[in-house]
């Protein structure tokens, strides 16, 4: 395999053209981190990202920091950390999930689209993409977006980058907005309830006055010690129903006490402070209890977005007819599966039941074979897949940049 180590536009805009030229699709990697997720492709040739690493810019009292494709997103906010800032979506480590090194892209971050914990209140990478250059796969270098927080741009292109897997162009340079890191956390702990009574907790709590910026259960389990930060709460296998509230120290404590009030119905509420709780929400944030070194790690696990009202039924649904297990995230609108090994993942089973919930399902990790013979991506109804395809299309017409990733039957 031919692995093409770009330096800057130039090359990539270089590799893009020879590539349809020779009709040869490229798979674009920065340090490969994910390379485990998506359809398997079949390419004879690597555009690696990994030397477009520099930080090019960075304002801390503007909100923006400018960088390279190929930055390692590890670097990048250990910089911005140092500025008392991050990355307010919370972007998903998916290192232990796939069991691979933790070296994850700036671009990686943005292709993926995988936001965390506080995307319910944040929103996602997208909405933190302020600006984008790339090369499309007419081999031509285009910018999208702005540097500056208030920026109008008319059609806002550099969105459409994130969670687009690559499939549309490779970027080369992107303008992020990064917000100030809360001085300090509280994490209610609400013990026992089942998940049809968690996603009534976790709706009152996100429908309340007091600015909650997670909400994630996790169903008594086996597993339930693989969550770090838990200390005593999580000796026990009782259900625990988690609820973040962040700010100056003062106004957290307030918060929470007043929210533990609010939500006195559905049991005492217990509490985590700072470190503990950053930590547990770090492993909610990573899936940590399925991670691929626990005793889950042969499991596929599915990646479900379905509308919050809905998570708790449809997740129950799920663990009792395939015996797995769930992790509830985004007060039930998100939903982590780990389904015991069986042929296909169990995919006719979840997306007859994802589908019965308008939701839609992302096979995360499996084995190569199983990913070559199931639709990773949950299949879009018809009309939705030809606008999709339509705009791959006005980005890349050839279909050079990561053939198939995101569609089976299209790698060849």
């Amino acid at each position: 395999m031919d692995i093409l180590k770009v330096r800057d536009a130039r090359d990539v805009e270089q590799a893009v053209r020879a590539a349809i030229a020779s009709d040869q699709p490229l798979e674009i990697i920065g340090h490969g981190s994910k390379r485990l997720i998506g359809q398997p492709m079949t390419t004879n040739a690597v555009l690696d990202l990994s030397a477009l690493n520099a930080v090019t810019a960075y304002e801390p009292n503007e909100l923006i920091v400018t960088v390279q494709a190929g930055a390692p997103l590890a670097d990048v906010a250990s910089l911005i950390d140092s500025k008392s800032q991050q990355f307010a979506f919370e972007p998903v480590n998916t290192g232990p999930l796939l069991g691979t090194p933790e070296i994850g892209t700036i671009a990686g971050m943005i292709a993926a689209g995988l936001a965390g914990p506080r995307r319910i209140k944040a929103g996602g990478a997208r909405d933190h993409l302020l600006g984008a250059q790339a090369v499309s796969g007419f081999g031509d270098s285009f910018k999208t977006g702005g540097k500056v927080v208030k920026n109008v741009t008319g059609y806002d292109l550099c969105k459409l980058l994130a969670g687009s897997w690559g499939t549309l162009a490779v970027m080369i340079e992107v303008t992020l907005k990064v917000m100030p890191r809360p001085e300090s956390e509280r994490t209610l702990v609400l013990r026992g309830l089942d998940a049809i009574a968690a996603n009534r907790a976790m709706t009152a709590a996100l429908g309340s006055p007091f600015d909650v910026s997670g909400a994630a259960h996790v169903p008594n389990s086996a597993f339930l010690s693989e969550l770090s930060g838990l200390g005593e709460f999580g000796r026990g296998r009782e259900a625990l129903t988690l609820l973040r509230l962040e700010g100056i120290t003062a106004s957290a404590a307030h918060r929470a006490d007043a929210l533990a009030k609010a939500l006195s119905a559905h049991g005492p509420a217990q509490m985590l402070e700072d470190a503990a709780s950053a930590a547990v929400w770090s492993s909610i944030r990573d899936v940590k209890p399925f991670a691929a070194s626990g005793a889950l790690g042969a499991w596929p696990v599915w990646r479900i977005v379905c509308p919050p009202a809905s998570g708790g039924a449809l997740g129950e649904r799920l663990a009792r007819d395939t015996g797995g297990d769930v992790i509830y995230d985004w007060g039930g609108g998100l939903i982590w599966a780990a389904l015991p090994p069986r042929p296909a993942a169990g995919a006719a089973l979840v997306r007859q039941h994802v589908d019965a919930a308008f939701g839609h399902a992302t096979l995360i990790r499996a084995p190569e074979q199983v990913r070559r013979n199931v639709d990773v991506f949950h299949p879009q109804p018809g009309g939705l897949a030809g606008l999709s395809e339509r705009v791959r299309l006005s980005f890349d017409p050839k279909n050079i940049l990561n053939r198939g990733r995101m569609r089976r039957g299209l790698s060849a």
